[in-house]
Parts: C-alpha cells; sequence; structure tokens
C-alpha cells in the first residue's frame, strides 16, 4: 500500500488538502475477530487538513476471499471518473458472513451488532441476490467452514439459528442513533427477520446456467 501513498498525497494537494498518513497499529484479542481484521490486512489513519481536520481510517485486506465480482461506478465530485466496486451480490455475501460469524465480546455479554441486521434488512429489500460461493470462500478463510460449498438450504438454516438467538432489543439500541426516523424499527422482530430470510435469493453460477 506504501508505494501509493505519494499518489494519494498528490491527488489531496491538487485540490488544495494537505494530508497525512499513518499506519495504526492493530491490537487483536482473540481469534474470532481476527477473522475481520486479519493479520494480513493492515490498518491506515488518513488526515486531511482543510477547514477543518477530518480523519478516516481505511483498512486494506492484502489476501482478500476470492469468487468475487467487481463493477465500475461512475462519480461526478469533485471531477468524472469511475472506480471499481465489489458487485452487491458480493457486498451482500459478505455481510452475511459477519452477521452470522461475528461475535464481539464486551466484559458482560455479547455485543449485538444493530447495523448488520439493518443492512441485511437493505440488502433483501433491494431484491438483491446473494453470491453463495463468494460467502462460503469467506467463510473457509475464517475458519466457520468446512469443506464444500453450502447449499442455499443449508445458509437459511444456519440464518435461523442465529435469528432465533437474537436479542432484537439490543440490536435497535445499536442502530437507533444512527437513523432519522427510529420508528422504523418498531417491525423488527424474529417473526420479521424470519420472513426476510424467506425473501433471500441466491445468485446463479455461470456454469448453474449452462446446466439449465
Amino acid at each position: 500500500m506504501v508505494p501509493y501513498f505519494k499518489t494519494l498525497t498528490d491527488e489531496f494537494s491538487s485540490l488544495g488538502f494537505e494530508v497525512d498518513i499513518q499506519q495504526r497499529e492493530k491490537v487483536v484479542s482473540t481469534a474470532i475477530v481476527s477473522a475481520f481484521l486479519k493479520n494480513n490486512s493492515s490498518v491506515y489513519d488518513l488526515q486531511v487538513q482543510g477547514r477543518k481536520t477530518l480523519k478516516i481510517k481505511f483498512e486494506v485486506d492484502t489476501n482478500p476471499p476470492m469468487l468475487f465480482s467487481t463493477e465500475e461506478k461512475l462519480l461526478l465530485q469533485p471531477y468524472s471518473f469511475y472506480t471499481k466496486c465489489f458487485s452487491l451480490p458480493d457486498l451482500f455475501a459478505g455481510k452475511m458472513h459477519a452477521l452470522l460469524f461475528r461475535n464481539w465480546k464486551t466484559r458482560v455479554k455479547t455485543r449485538v451488532k444493530g447495523r448488520d441486521w439493518f443492512d441485511f434488512e437493505w440488502y433483501v429489500r433491494q431484491n438483491t441476490a446473494l453470491n453463495l460461493s463468494h460467502f462460503c470462500e469467506r467463510a473457509r478463510q475464517s475458519g466457520d467452514l468446512k469443506g464444500d460449498n453450502l447449499k442455499p438450504g443449508q445458509f437459511l438454516e444456519l440464518l435461523s439459528v442465529r435469528i432465533a438467538g437474537l436479542d432484537v432489543n439490543s440490536a435497535r439500541d445499536d442502530v437507533r442513533r444512527y437513523i432519522r426516523t427510529p420508528e422504523q424499527l418498531d417491525i423488527w422482530s424474529q417473526k420479521y427477520f424470519m420472513d426476510l430470510a424467506r425473501r433471500v435469493r441466491f445468485k446463479t453460477s455461470a456454469l448453474e446456467q449452462a446446466e439449465r
């Protein structure tokens, strides 16, 4: 990543901003957390000096899980350019990997990451198909899956177990402060998330399409 820093600072400089990039030391307390902040990832703080200082944390995974696709998105500010992004089915797969296997712990109890469930709801409402192959590749890399890929029914069974153990009130509390209309969370319940789970679609691979 370091060889790209000069290009990054030059680009900001051309827009009238001074930036400082520093590598952050990682503190990993459990093996499960390290699945999401891996030993082969680097964390950096980027400070942008303008009217006020803006600090941005970014992480670089030098060994990302494979079986994903990308697409180019057009951005118009500060000038027109294309940027390469993960496709939505692969982003959905990454989110579900976090939702199913993330296990952040506090001193008292397991912390519920309500934002995972908020994002899960968003992907289903967008009718986004989930790339199950990429999900399984992520799960194998994090040590949460051994052997062959899961079938859709097996994935939904895992999700159902996760929903059955969800503390819905804690999930609401985690995400409420981030949204303008917290009343939209009133519908959240285990039944609601089970109904969403039944609406999950799965991306069909080119091989599967050819076999049909």
